[in-house]
């Protein structure tokens, strides 16, 4: 109680019990700057679920609408100081809202500069603009013909302060902004980077064009990640690293073990191959030593990696990555349903953390490894 009292008085120095038993505090929170008035009455025991709010006609207004968000938070509350902090959460919101709900509107000028910003940059390349010029989206091409799009957020203090920029890049994108600066400077800066992220591109569109990808099946610019199909039911799974396209990436083999484990060593062999002046396709295949199949000459079916346990392909994030060792069964599973699988049969063993037990399908011996994430 005395920790709690003392976090009180150093999170809310303006909130202060009126009588010994501290079963009424009067005071004020404190959000943006402003400060309001609210007195709380306890019950005896102290508990929050019986507690009393009066709020100032200042508080009752912002808060209008939060009510039920309020007496929710103090029915559940375990004391003063968790509802306290709880409330102080719900007021910035409801500030933050109704400043948004009620700014004034920007002076004339920033309509008619903006207008003529846009006419400098060129018509061609507005896509899309809201009817308070708020929002704007510029559209540009690469030096290898792709399109982007960059969308900016406007607020009224515009030019003053920065837009807010939306691209679908795979690493940050900002600005060097002065209040001198301008829509053409963005785009200037926008077509700067999409220059720097031309080798990527180029690397993730070969790819996309030459290998069967599994997923992402509509992959964004921003992706940096291809999941690969291999012969025998395999995949590779790998992580492009954007301003270095060509190097080694991060690699996962997805698959039965008699099949993964000679890539992986092959990878480990082979790895002083690499050469960067090489597309990275290129590299994988002269460092695995294979070529990759293109969809045509594969069956969906050959790579159904949903979890033959829940029927599910992606679950909490986590994808099948165990897979039966069989050749005549490759069933996938995801790590968790397999590991409860075999936690619920009589039959299965366990030392350390590996389980021995039987696949779900074939009944033939399957071994699970259970990472850290299933403790």
């Amino acid at each position: 109680m005395a920790e709690m009292e003392a976090s009180l008085l150093h999170q809310f120095p303006l909130l202060l019990p009126q009588n010994r038993a501290k079963t009424v505090y009067e005071g004020f929170i404190s959000a943006q700057g402003r400060d309001f008035h609210l007195k709380i009455l306890l019950p005896e025991d102290l508990q929050m679920k019986n507690a009393r709010l009066l709020c100032s006609w200042q508080l009752k207004t912002i808060l209008n609408g939060y009510h039920q968000i309020v007496q929710q938070r103090m029915q559940h509350s375990p004391d003063l100081m968790s509802f306290m902090m709880e409330l102080k959460m719900v007021l910035e919101v409801a500030l933050k809202n109704k400043q948004e709900l009620y700014a004034p509107p920007p002076p004339p000028q920033f309509y008619s500069s903006l207008m003529e910003e846009i006419g400098t940059l060129g018509w061609d390349k507005l896509v899309y603009v809201d009817t308070c010029l708020s929002t704007i989206k510029l559209k540009a091409e690469d030096a290898s013909g792709r399109k982007h799009l960059i969308t900016l957020k406007l607020n009224t203090k515009y030019p003053t302060e920065s837009p807010d920029c939306v691209v679908d890049f795979p690493v940050s994108f900002s600005v060097s902004w002065t209040p001198q600066s301008s829509l053409i400077s963005i785009y200037s800066q926008f077509l700067a980077a999409l220059e720097s992220l031309k080798a990527f591109w180029d690397v993730m569109d070969e790819i996309d064009e030459k290998t069967w990808v599994l997923e992402p099946e509509k992959p964004t610019r921003s992706a940096t990640t291809r999941r690969i199909a291999l012969e025998n039911r395999a995949s590779i799974n790998i992580e492009v690293d954007p301003r270095h396209p060509t190097m080694l990436p991060e690699c996962c083999f997805l698959g039965a073990d008699h099949v993964v484990k000679p890539l992986g060593i092959k990878l480990s062999r082979n790895i002083h191959l690499w050469d960067p002046e090489n597309s990275l396709l290129q590299n994988l295949k002269d460092v695995l030593e294979i070529d990759f199949p293109a969809r045509a000459n594969l069956e969906k079916s050959d790579f159904s990696m949903d979890c033959g346990i829940c029927y599910a392909y992606q679950l909490d994030g986590a994808i099948p990555d165990q897979v039966c060792d069989n050749l005549q069964c490759g069933q996938p599973f995801h790590q968790i349903c397999l590991y409860e699988w075999l936690r619920g049969l009589l039959t299965s063993r366990q030392s350390f953390n590996i389980i021995f037990g039987e696949c779900p399908y074939c009944s033939k011996p399957i071994t699970l490894k259970m990472s850290g994430r299933k403790s």
